[in-house]
């Protein structure tokens, strides 16, 4: 397997996104990234982008509540979409939050990927599932990232994957697995595997 070294020489934020009738959004190579409100999705974004900052890292879970665009070297963005679950806030908000999601998803011919995230310790729980079946069903090509690996010690990390891949195929025997690959911002695992992809997507 050939690693894959990306030289990010520009990261730009573009603009946040409160209204989903302002996302039919023009970019090019749009790269979605989603997940629960405290699985490390800005954590995953700076590592991919080698900054410490661009995308902001908080303890309190639901900070991401718009939808947040960068472009990378002028050539590729990525969309930060809001978080699901956990996020205390308000039903109304929530609803809000599910509408710009779609608004941003559907629709949308620059949209190349999605790339889910997940909290290696939790497995993937009924929103992610459903969210899959989303997915699937409006045909957005999923790339899902196992995300934390350096929290579990190896044995527990193999059986962590095996349990997620097996949900996978007894959810959707007849059709392609969808590829997962394990990710951990802190130690750089994972961080080529999922450049390869993305550049193999535009």
């Amino acid at each position: 397997m050939n690693l894959i070294v990306v030289k990010v020489t520009k990261t730009t934020f573009i603009k946040s996104f409160a209204e989903k009738d302002q996302l039919k959004l023009p970019y090019p190579n749009q790269i979605a990234f989603a997940g629960r409100s405290n699985v490390g999705k800005s954590s995953i974004l700076n590592s991919l982008l080698n900054r410490k900052n661009l995308a902001k890292t908080s303890s309190t879970p639901g900070k991401t509540r718009m939808v947040n665009v960068f472009s990378v070297n002028d050539s590729i963005y990525f969309v930060d979409l809001p978080g699901f679950g956990y996020a205390k806030v308000p039903k109304t908000m929530q609803k809000n939050w599910k509408s710009l999601v779609e608004a941003t998803l559907t629709g949308n011919p620059n949209l190349k990927s999605m790339i889910l995230i997940i909290d290696i310790r939790r497995g993937l729980q009924n929103e992610e599932l459903s969210l899959i079946e989303w997915l699937k069903i409006h045909q957005i090509p999923t790339i899902l990232i196992v995300n934390k690996t350096d929290k579990l010690k190896k044995r527990e990390l193999i059986q962590q994957l095996g349990n997620i891949k097996r949900t996978l195929r007894a959810r959707w025997p007849s059709e392609k697995e969808i590829q997962v690959i394990p990710y951990s911002a802190k130690t750089g695992e994972g961080k080529s595997i999922l450049w390869r992809e993305i550049l193999s997507l535009i």
